[in-house]
Order: C-alpha cells, then structure tokens, then sequence
C-alpha cells in the first residue's frame, strides 16, 4: 500500500492545488497549524478542503495534470498492480485524474460532487483501518509513507516503510516505521525482494 502525496508523487498535491488558485499562503497556514498540532488533522483537513471547494472539480484535475510521478516507483506498482494499492486522503474526485496514470485500485477519501462542485465531504479514509481490513482477510500489508497521517498505517502494517524522497518523514513515521528508504530506486528494489 502507497500513500499518494509525496510518495508516488513527486510532490504534494494540496499545494500545487493551492499555488494553482493562488491560496497557497492559507493552505500552508492551515498545514502548518495542523503539523504542530494546533489543530486535529481531521479539522485541518476539512478546513483545507473549504478553502479550495469553491473551485471546480474539473479545475482541480487540471490543476494536478502536470503533478510529477516517481517514475519507477508507478513502474513498479503497474507491474504488480494486482498487489498495490494507492491510499491516500485526498478526495476521489480531486486525484481521478491522476490516478488514471496508475494503475492499481485506489481506496480514498469520498466527497459529493454535483455540478461539478464539491458540495461536501461523505468521509475521510482512515488509512490503519485500510490496512487491518486487507490483513483480517489473510493480507501481509507493506505500507510505504511519510506523513503524520500515514504513522498508524505504518505502525499496524506488516512492514511500514518511511519513504523520504520528497521529503524527510514526519517524526511520528520514523518512530514506527521498521524501515527507512530515502531513494526510488532502492525503494522498488526492496519491494521486488518481498515479493
């Protein structure tokens, strides 16, 4: 299992999305208040999300249209898509787009869209309980992230990877994870060996 944002891809969404509409200061104001805790990333995240739903859907697509992908990485998760999954808090209907380059399923956060507005949030994906519901039916799960919202993911899963080759992993992360990987390439060729 694969976090999306700066883990397959090359960088974060939600500021690309943000510099795209010009709110990126309110977004990173919003990131920054969540990362130090001043605000519950539920909250956090639902507050980003309404800074950015005044915007088209279709916009937000094309927003993240020229978002770079790790080359191999995507490569990799084609080649075995059977056994990958992308899981990632980013609405459905914000990342359809750009998991069209991917081609494994995709378990998301789910928003309502009519009129191609976003009109609200259905719910907010709650990535540990992605991975012990793959592990309940017989699963062995490696969870491959960075961010704080991917500790309890890495923490539960059978082999969590702290990937930073976007960025350091949050601390949280590095606490849990049972390894460190902080190149694509040594990334994929680790995951080749488990299989």
């Amino acid at each position: 299992m694969f976090d999306l944002d700066g883990t397959v891809t090359a960088q974060e969404t939600l500021p690309a999305i943000a510099k795209h509409f010009n709110v990126l200061d309110e977004i990173n104001d919003l990131t920054r208040q969540t990362i130090e805790g001043r605000i519950p990333f539920v909250e956090g995240f639902i507050r980003r999300i309404n800074v950015l739903k005044r915007f088209s859907v279709a916009e937000v697509n094309h927003a993240l249209e020229d978002i770079k992908l790790h080359k191999m990485l995507v490569e990799f998760i084609n080649s075995y898509s059977s056994n990958c999954r992308i899981v990632t808090g980013n609405l459905d209907c914000w990342v359809a787009s750009l998991l069209t380059n991917v081609s494994c399923a995709a378990e998301t956060s789910k928003a309502v869209v009519q009129d191609d507005r976003l009109e609200s949030v259905s719910s907010i994906i709650n990535k540990a309980d992605v991975v012990l519901k793959y592990q309940q039916v017989g699963y062995q799960v490696v969870f491959v992230g960075e961010g704080n919202n991917d500790a309890e993911a890495i923490r539960v899963a059978d082999i969590g990877v702290a990937f930073g080759a976007v960025h350091w992993p949050s601390a949280s992360v590095m606490q849990v994870a049972s390894h460190a990987i902080f190149d694509e390439d040594e990334l994929c060729r680790f995951l080749r060996q488990l299989l």
